[in-house]
């Protein structure tokens, strides 16, 4: 090799010294920071040591600020640590080597083994084998008639999905056990594994019970944009002595006097006058033995005890339509209301008014969780809905809040039953209530793991596993749904609290993180959750509305494919259910073959393209 004269090479040298010198000092941080003494302390279960030592040693490399460094690494060719999760020290060791060769030195940093695949290990412990031709499995929320439709459960497995979740805020333990005798009838049919999860509810914040709304039927026909009617609006008539209930989708479905249905004959015209005085006509289309089908051409509002009327032969005969539940209660918020957040179950009411407009009460809604008004202080932010609404408190007791509205665009009808967050509160909820530990008895026993919801502290998991100890639950894998913003800041403590279990995961359940983390975040936070768990080589689910459009009206979205196509990143998808569930399997099933192809994790894999060549013959 002729000798290095110029002042280029010397220069060059210097710089890679240099180089060598930072790589060398990073290299010694990060060794300090894996043998950390108190990783003796955490009962690791021996399959995941290294993998600790290895998420302290990347936990150490992010705390660094590493723009320079890899910019430097960038412009040697070298690679830049942007892809070193998997490995941290080998990655710093190898590079170390590589620039002790090119200056000519003796190797002096201890080559650290790269170690076996142990994430894919870890997913298999959790998952079970993967199947053939991709790594990444598919999950499915099963739907309750799954417990009473065995051919849904083997169709879903026959679909390639690889494991189920049963989630236990919903149902029952006599319907959860016949989803399981299903699915385990399935997969011995079918001769292929199928994991069984169950979610617990976990301590989910919901807006309480509101008043119903008004004992009206809104019947309205589809027109076009020029007014025509398009499609009528179709009512289903029964009796009142035996009603059954309307054989295919229906406006409404109204109890008339048994007798008088039974006189109607298809081409009759039924007269009424709805609750607004407007004189309406109901065409009938269809009689069958349990009731007739009517249509309506023009909007009627309907409510019990209106007269109808049909005449033959010049004479009239009579019935009225009988009672119905009344329509669900809503409150119905704009920006710049005030809504009170009560302690007590009595149903929400909307605001009242005086003639001129001016407020005389606010609108009242109840929390099913109102010990956590003593964990909320003025000026933190609320949201309600997956954070369709949102809100400011703006004083706090522990009998009430009082929230100003800030975020309701074009107006936000609120339901009950439906999430309530407080992204920047301290709440004090243990994860584990009478209804999680019910639902963990019953999984001890039943499933292959469970699914710990709204986590936020390494003490949360640790009650978790000391319940599983209590139960003797010993092979049941644990999986943390990390979807506050406490749960993703804690979440180094929590994957060395879960790393006591062989079979243990994580979920990126993204609708409540989105909401605490703020939505603009949430690309950052998966991307951060993502790369802890490789760090840390522990499986991860994808999860929350994947494909969501799909499995609910049967056509996705652009945006949608992409993010499912995100998904190949983790070791599962999570897709919910949905009429079209078994579409949307077999959708993520292909899509996740062909984007393995691409990547794998964050590396970006240079597939081989099938393109005719540009080249003529």
């Amino acid at each position: 090799m002729p000798p290095r004269s110029t002042s280029r090479s010397r220069s060059s040298d210097h710089e890679l010294a240099n180089l060598l010198d930072d790589l060398r000092n990073l290299h010694a941080t990060l060794e300090q920071a894996a043998a950390d003494p108190r990783l003796e302390h955490q009962a690791l279960n021996p399959g995941y040591r290294a993998s600790a030592q290895n998420l302290l040693a990347y936990l150490a490399l992010r705390r660094q600020d590493l723009h320079r460094l890899q910019l430097q690494l960038s412009a040697q060719g070298l690679s830049s640590l942007g892809r070193s999760e998997a490995a941290v020290l080998p990655a710093v060791a190898t590079l170390i080597d590589t620039l002790e060769r090119l200056l000519g030195h003796s190797p002096t940093t201890r080559t650290v083994t790269r170690p076996d695949n142990a994430l894919a290990q870890h997913a298999r412990a959790l998952f079970g084998v993967a199947p053939r031709q991709r790594e990444v499995r598919i999950m499915v929320t099963l739907p309750g008639e799954a417990a009473d439709d065995y051919s849904l459960v083997r169709d879903l497995l026959a679909a390639r999905m690889d494991c189920v979740r049963i989630n236990c805020a919903h149902d029952e333990p006599a319907t959860w056990a016949r989803m399981i005798k299903h699915t385990r009838r399935a997969s011995a049919e079918l001769e292929q594994p199928c994991k069984i999860f169950m979610d617990l509810p976990g301590p989910k914040l919901r807006t309480g019970p509101i008043a119903p709304g008004p004992t009206v039927r809104k019947v309205k026909p589809e027109r076009d944009r020029q007014g025509r009617v398009r499609q009528a609006a179709r009512v289903w008539l029964t009796g009142r002595r035996n009603p059954r209930p309307a054989p295919s989708s229906a406006a409404a479905c109204l109890q008339v006097g048994t007798r008088w249905l039974s006189g109607l004959q298809a081409g009759d015209r039924i007269r009424l006058v709805d609750t607004r005085q407007a004189r309406r006509q109901l065409e009938v289309i269809e009689v069958t033995t349990d009731g007739c089908w009517v249509e309506a051409y023009k909007t009627s509002y309907l409510a019990p005890g209106l007269r109808l009327t049909v005449e033959r032969d010049g004479r009239r005969k009579h019935s009225r339509i009988g009672e119905f539940a009344p329509q669900p209660g809503t409150l119905r918020l704009a920006e710049g209301d005030l809504l009170i957040l009560t302690a007590d179950q009595t149903p929400g009411r909307p605001a009242s008014h005086d003639s001129s407009g001016r407020l005389l009460t606010p609108a009242t809604l109840g929390c099913t969780l109102p010990q956590v008004f003593a964990d909320v202080r003025a000026g933190e932010p609320v949201w309600f809905d997956d954070g369709k609404l949102g809100g400011v408190v703006e004083r706090a007791t522990q009998e009430a809040l009082r929230v100003r509205i800030t975020h309701a665009p074009g107006g936000v009808k609120l339901k009950g039953d439906k999430g309530i967050n407080f992204p920047q509160s301290a709440l004090r909820l243990a994860a584990l209530g009478e209804q999680d530990l019910a639902a963990l008895a019953f999984a001890a026993e039943h499933a292959d793991g469970v699914e710990l919801s709204f986590v936020n502290t390494a003490d949360d998991v640790q009650d978790l596993l000391a319940e599983l100890d209590r139960l003797q639950a010993d092979r049941l894998a644990v999986v943390l749904k990390i979807e506050t913003r406490r749960g993703f800041d804690n979440l180094p403590a929590l994957l060395l609290a879960g790393m006591r279990r062989g079979g243990f995961g994580v979920m990126i359940a993204r609708g409540d993180l989105a909401v605490e983390g703020g939505f603009e975040r949430l690309a950052a936070l998966q991307e951060d959750i993502l790369c802890l768990c490789e760090a840390a080589q522990v499986p991860v689910i994808w999860a929350t509305q994947v494909l969501e459009n799909l499995a609910k009206k049967g056509s996705p979205s652009r945006a949608e494919i992409t993010d499912a196509a995100t998904g190949v990143r983790a070791e599962c998808v999570m897709l919910n259910k949905g009429p079209h569930i078994l579409k949307a399997v077999a959708t993520l099933d292909e899509l996740l073959v062909r984007m393995q192809g691409y990547n794998s994790k964050k590396r970006q894999l240079l597939r081989k393209l099938q393109l005719a060549s540009p080249w003529p013959d």
